[in-house]
């Protein structure tokens, strides 16, 4: 007969089994990430609504989407994507993300022709996003989220050489912020300044190729 394996619990793990507020809160919490995430994404429509012309037609009909999940690296998260074009050809998406424990962060993703557009936006603004403190990805696949060493490098650290060659090398690109949880009184407006600028990288229309920067109900779904 097979000995069977006796589960224990640690003492710190059956303090929390026999505790459930610590799990209610947990969801007050998620709940709020959504409210601020919902807020977020009215005022992101009701900005883009005002410049007219600055997102492509086909972009700017898809409305908000907020996903919440209990796995991304063994922790919660909440995501708002907007705006959120996602083709097997071209992609054009800002991704806003919380993720429980570590950060608030906020990322532009870039495929296909919309990439090749931006491109020399990208390059122009080189020394703003550098002094901004911006990252961009050099993971092979543009689905992370985290800051590790392997996805994400400060743009201060990248020469532009370096910073050309992440442009043109990979089928995507993707810079990002990240906001400290810290800031959570804060965090609405540090995201909403963030995505003003991530709008204008994307402006490219401009004659003369002169450009600078300065600083609806959504969807809920689930799911990375």
């Amino acid at each position: 007969m097979t000995k069977k394996t006796k589960i224990t619990l640690s003492a710190k793990e059956l303090e929390l089994v026999c505790n459930k507020e610590w799990i209610l809160t947990k969801q007050i919490i998620i709940e709020k990430v959504y409210q601020l995430f919902g807020e977020l994404a009215n005022t992101m429509q009701r900005y883009l609504m005002h410049k007219t012309g600055a997102l492509p037609a086909q972009v700017m009909v898809i409305g908000p989407k907020i996903s919440k999940g209990e796995n991304y690296k063994g922790l919660p998260y909440v995501m708002l994507d907007y705006p959120r074009y996602f083709t097997k050809d071209a992609t054009l998406a800002i991704r806003t993300f919380f993720w429980w424990g570590n950060f608030f962060s906020i990322n532009l993703q870039l495929s296909g022709d919309y990439m090749q557009a931006a491109t020399s936006s990208l390059q122009r603004n080189f020394s703003f996003l550098q002094q901004n403190n911006y990252s961009i990805c050099i993971n092979p696949e543009p689905w992370h989220h985290h800051f590790g060493e392997d996805n994400y490098v400060p743009i201060k650290n990248v020469t532009a050489t370096a910073f050309l060659n992440l442009l043109s090398d990979k089928p995507f690109v993707k810079i990002a912020k990240q906001i400290s949880l810290q800031q959570w009184d804060a965090a609405g407006q540090i995201l909403e300044c963030h995505f003003k600028e991530m709008v204008m990288l994307l402006e490219i229309s401009c004659p003369n190729d002169e450009r600078g920067l300065s600083p609806g109900i959504p969807i809920i779904g689930s799911g990375l």
